[in-house]
Formats: structure tokens, C-alpha cells, sequence
């Protein structure tokens, strides 16, 4: 191959995703800067400079010295418990409006969609009320609890799933003797996977983000890292060298559940019908 096919080549390849690594250089520039101002020193981060005289890893261990173990665990916690409980009420839910047929089928699924549309404001000082009567208040546990309930949003996403199923496999399990129950576990579900995981991905992430609903729950000792990380900038206001690394830390664990999960995770929102 000479010189100047693999030049053509090269600028080939550059024309066709030109765009691509356009939109990928301006999601992660924000990235970058976020790591380059992490490992600065204070001065270094309030000063002009770019890329840093020093790499201040140490800056890390200074945040993880404080109550950021805490508000980690306590994300975990309320996102992992929270994406159960969702897939353990939801599922059962959207398989019985996606597979059998029986009267108010419409109706229920047109509650499920109204109840997507109804703002959360709305609901949230009776649910206090309701929570502040059971003596739940100042933990975590008025945003766990309301899960086992189900969640609109993941009904819809999983039941415009499972419609896509075909029948067939379901009547086959039933002629083998399974029961329905045993049916939607072991034939229905393992089809279904791409879209489990949306809808948990979803969730994870939600909770993970939620800043309005812990403030309103949660005492200090129950604080999560969108609160923490809040509450550490206002400590650290001009050390942004410390919030910057703090920042890093709170995205890291969706950065990496994302990329573990990122074809299923596609694969599920692409593959969600809308067939009725």
C-alpha cells in the first residue's frame, strides 16, 4: 500500500466521523478538566493554568476522609435497593397487562400512563404526612418502601417489551406444564433482558441523581452523594481542586455501571416496541 492511499485512507476515515469524534471530544473536554483540576494544588486550580505542575493524587484521599464513605453507602444503598424493589413489583405488572387478556386490561394500562404524567409536587406533602405518621422520617426508607409498589414509567417500558414476545413460546411452556408464573420466569424474562436492564439502568441512575427527595426525607446521618457532594462544595467553595475531585468520585460508579452494561442497555431502548 503506498503513501498516498493510506493518506486518502486516513482522510477517508477522518471525513466520515468527523462528526463522531466532534461530539466525543465535547462530551469528555468536560471530563478532562474535571481530572486535570483534581490533581492540582488549590493555587494551581484558582490560577489560569490548564494541565497541572504536579499530579495531587493525594487530593483524593482527602476527600475520602470526610463523610464521603457515608454518602457512597448510602447511595448504594437507596439506588440498589430502590432498582430491586422496582423490578420485583413491576415485572409481575407489566407481564399481566403485556400477556393476558381480561376486562379493564385498557383501563389499567391508561392508569399506568396517567400516573406517569402526575408531577410529583403534587403527592408530596400527603406522603410526608403519611410517612411522618409512621415515624419513617429522616431515613431513607419512604423512598425504598413506595417501590414494592411498582413504577409507571418501568411498567410501560417493560409491558411495550414484552408485547413484542411472541406468543408462541409462552404456549409452548405451557403444553411442557409450566405454570404462568414459572412461565414468565424462566422462558418470558430471559427473552426480556435487554429491557430489564433499561429499566434498571433507569433507575439506578435516577436514584443515584436524586437530590430533591433525599433533602426532603433524610436526615444528615442518611445524606446521599447528590446532597453530600452539594454540601461538600459550599464547605469547599474555593478549593476546586477538592470539588472537582469529589465530582469525579460521585460520577465514577455510573461511568463504570454504564459501560459494563452499555449494549444491553442500548439494546433494550432500541429494541422496545410500541405496538399496542
Amino acid at each position: 500500500m503506498t503513501s498516498g492511499t493510506r493518506a486518502r485512507r486516513a482522510l477517508l476515515w477522518v471525513a466520515v466521523h468527523a462528526t463522531a469524534v466532534a461530539i466525543a471530544v465535547m462530551f469528555l473536554a468536560p471530563l478532562a478538566f474535571m481530572l486535570l483540576t483534581a490533581v492540582m494544588t488549590d493555587r494551581q486550580a484558582l490560577g489560569g493554568d490548564l494541565w497541572p505542575h504536579g499530579w495531587h493524587f493525594g487530593n483524593f484521599a482527602d476527600v475520602l476522609s470526610g463523610d464521603m464513605v457515608r454518602w457512597t453507602v448510602n447511595s448504594l444503598v437507596y439506588a440498589g435497593l430502590s432498582t430491586l424493589f422496582m423490578l420485583v413489583s413491576s415485572v409481575p405488572v407489566a407481564y399481566a397487562l403485556a400477556r393476558f387478556r381480561f376486562r379493564g386490561r385498557n383501563l389499567a394500562f391508561v392508569v399506568v400512563i396517567s400516573a406517569m404524567m402526575l408531577p410529583p409536587q403534587v403527592t408530596m406533602v400527603p406522603l410526608y404526612i403519611v410517612w411522618a405518621r409512621l415515624g419513617l422520617t429522616g431515613s431513607l426508607w419512604p423512598l425504598i418502601i413506595p417501590q414494592l409498589f411498582g413504577d409507571a414509567f418501568s411498567i410501560f417500558l417493560l409491558r411495550q417489551f414484552l408485547v413484542t414476545i411472541p406468543r408462541e413460546y409462552a404456549d409452548a411452556a405451557r403444553v411442557d406444564g409450566c405454570g404462568e408464573l414459572r412461565t414468565m420466569l424462566r422462558v418470558v424474562l430471559p427473552m426480556a433482558k435487554p429491557a430489564l436492564a433499561a429499566v434498571a439502568l433507569f433507575q439506578f441512575f435516577y436514584c443515584w441523581n436524586d437530590y430533591f427527595r433525599p433533602l426532603v426525607y433524610a436526615d444528615p446521618d442518611h445524606w446521599t452523594l447528590a446532597i453530600g457532594v452539594a454540601t461538600f462544595r459550599a464547605a469547599h467553595h474555593v478549593e476546586w481542586n477538592l470539588t472537582m475531585a469529589a465530582t469525579l468520585l460521585t460520577i465514577l460508579p455510573v461511568l463504570v455501571v454504564f459501560f459494563l452494561a452499555q449494549r444491553v442497555f442500548i439494546q433494550g431502548v432500541t429494541l422496545t416496541g410500541v405496538k399496542g
